[in-house]
């Protein structure tokens, strides 16, 4: 007969992870973060001030339309200090705003008011008249500009990038 013995696990080639493996691994994952994150924090800004111009320019061209289509003067109120758009007609609780998102911010409309620059714009937006040639200058956090500009020719909005100054 045969015997068999078997054998003994050594006591130190167990199994698991030891502690400096893990801290080896943390750091490299940190490390990897650290990298991305700017580069990740720049594509949200940027698809945030995309955004912004969108709905901006969405907004500016339903004023005008709807200026145009219910033959009603439309007030357009551009508050640069809240961030803020407020369309008023004078039909009965007509209200309509847009406020930018957080990280957006209303830098400028232009033309420039010179007596007032960081006030209020208020326009009113006839029906058959032409639309006011102004633009919306908005910019991120991280210094990306964009300009909204109603063109007085046709009415719609155009998105124009800003260069770097």
């Amino acid at each position: 007969m045969q015997t068999f013995s078997v054998g003994r696990a050594s006591k130190s080639g167990g199994r698991g992870v030891t502690l400096v493996e893990m801290m080896i691994v943390v750091a490299i994952v940190g490390l990897m973060v650290g990298i991305t994150f700017p580069a990740v924090s720049a594509g949200l800004d940027s698809v945030r001030l995309a955004s912004a111009t969108d709905s901006l320019a969405s907004f500016l061209n339903a004023a005008v339309n709807r200026a145009e289509r219910r033959q009603q003067p439309m007030e357009l109120i551009i508050s640069p200090k809240d961030n803020l758009l407020t369309l008023y007609s004078n039909e009965r609780g007509f209200t309509r705003e847009l406020r930018l998102p957080e990280g957006i911010a209303i830098e400028a409309v232009l033309p420039r008011n010179p007596d007032d620059p960081q006030g209020a714009r208020r326009l009113i937006l006839m029906p058959g008249a032409t639309v006011p040639g102004i633009g919306i200058q908005i910019a991120n956090q991280r210094g990306a500009r964009r300009i909204v500009r109603l063109d007085p020719m046709t009415g719609f909005p155009h998105v124009e990038s800003v260069k770097a100054e």
